[in-house]
């Protein structure tokens, strides 16, 4: 994990305290980092989480998909003649 200390110093102890705060307000994301910033007695945490993979979820010719490695050929010809609408701004 990456902690970097900027203004300052700390005791690891605290360190380790900012850490488990964020893991516990954080319980479902994987930490990979803090950045601890120090400006007299206040203290700014910005925490660095891994990347959550995501899927998109489109309707497809009446499906509900993710991807169309599934599709047959005829399938795909229709998704490649379809029209696609915008959005009106």
């Amino acid at each position: 994990m990456d902690i970097k200390v900027n203004g300052g110093t700390l005791p690891q102890k605290e360190i380790d305290a900012y850490i488990a705060y964020v893991k516990d307000k954080y319980k479902h994301r994987s930490l990979t980092g803090l950045t601890i910033n120090i400006d007299g007695e206040f203290v700014d945490i910005e925490s660095h989480f891994a990347e959550v993979p995501f899927d998109r979820t489109r309707r497809i010719t009446g499906y509900l998909v993710g991807s169309l490695d599934r599709f047959n050929d005829a399938k795909r010809a229709e998704v490649e003649d379809r029209v696609k609408h915008g959005t009106a701004m």
